[in-house]
């Protein structure tokens, strides 16, 4: 199961140098002009979570497999993007087929790295985006509803929702609003997503920082920290060239740079969790001797469509799922102990797996 967030801004403000950290390569060109990103750069990453480290631990396995997310470096949106300025609609387009934006804002000031617009602020190059890819959706959408006159006045089922939907869509639109802030039903969940507006995805503001920064953040960290709230988004603290300078060092030299600066963990990985969490993801868990795996899974997924993540084939022949959860596989050192101590159930095709479950499937073939 992939999922793929983009990362997005304007011209020079660090998203290049933050996916070749993020990806351990450089893919991605990072120079000092617009548009040094051609085509997207598409990387995947580990998801780090210290559980896995420790089941693998205790069940001695000889492979771990973390969870991964896809990354896409997607080139430099300018004002007008929407009308084609730029590279514009190409970009649009590889937004479109992500499931979030990490959407990366300028807040150093550096007179050796230019800004397209001339000055340092991110709050206003967070609304120029926005702006763009709102425009974005209401030219689509408007196309969309006069494409589906004709169905509608046959009386397609599934016409007359794409239409309400999308007209939902276009008054947050017209009111200055994202179409994330539209509440959707949960029977029209499925039809908002195929949707594929732009504004409607998650999205998570990057802040990038100098590196005498990353610690305790800036006034427009802090400008774009209160502009999320606001809006009932997320936003973390990055230093994108100590992110980089971290991805060439080892495990220990990196824990050790770290320390140095004053910072508990890589900013990197904050990122990774925030985007987890954006996409609202959970990870359970299969342990054995062979390998240690930690896999994806949407909130709220039942044991069968937990099962069929791994194979198709778990999901259609379901019988029950052997569940241990996290805590207690810890505490009583593995499967047995935790048997043995009645702490391994058997659940149904009802049971909504939780994060850091510990599960075995049994199905029909």
């Amino acid at each position: 199961m992939g999922f793929k967030t983009g990362i997005v801004g304007l011209p020079n403000v660090g998203k290049s140098t933050l996916f070749n950290a993020l990806t351990r390569t450089a893919a991605a060109q990072a120079a000092n002009f617009p548009f040094c990103t051609i085509e997207p750069n598409v990387g995947e990453v580990a998801v780090p979570d210290p559980r896995l480290d420790k089941l693998a631990e205790i069940a001695g396995s000889k492979q771990i497999i973390p969870t991964r997310m896809t990354f896409v470096d997607i080139a430099g949106l300018v004002k007008g993007a929407s009308k084609g300025e730029g590279l514009g609609n190409q970009f649009l387009a590889n937004i479109r087929e992500c499931d979030a934006i990490a959407h990366v804002l300028r807040c150093f000031e550096d007179g050796d790295v230019t800004h397209v617009e001339g000055r340092v602020d991110p709050v206003a190059d967070a609304e120029v985006i926005e702006t763009e890819l709102m425009i974005a959706d209401m030219e689509s959408i408007e196309k969309r509803l006069q494409g589906l006159v004709r169905k509608v006045r046959g009386g397609d089922k599934d016409a007359i929702q794409q239409e309400r939907l999308l007209k939902a869509a276009l008054d947050a639109l017209n009111a200055g609003r994202p179409a994330r802030t539209v509440a959707v039903a949960e029977d029209d969940a499925k039809a908002w997503g195929m949707l594929q507006l732009l504004t409607a995805k998650p999205v998570l503001y990057v802040c990038n920082v100098a590196e005498e920064e990353a610690a305790s953040g800036n006034a427009f960290s802090a400008a774009v920290a209160a502009m999320a709230e606001a809006e009932g988004a997320a936003s973390v603290v990055i230093s994108a060239k100590i992110e980089e300078e971290i991805s060439q060092l080892d495990p220990e030299e990196a824990e050790v740079f770290l320390e140095e600066l004053g910072l508990e963990e890589a900013g990197l990985d904050r990122l990774i969790k925030a985007g987890y969490g954006l996409l609202g993801l959970e990870t359970y868990f299969t342990v054995g001797p062979k390998e240690a795996r930690a896999w994806t899974i949407p909130l709220g997924t039942s044991a069968p469509k937990a099962a069929g993540v791994i194979h198709g084939d778990f999901e259609r022949g379901f019988i029950r799922a052997e569940t241990i959860a996290f805590d207690d596989f810890i505490a009583h050192g593995g499967e047995q102990g935790a048997k043995d101590a009645g702490k391994m159930r058997a659940e149904g095709k009802g049971y909504v797996v939780q994060d850091g479950d510990v599960m075995h499937f049994l199905f029909n073939t």
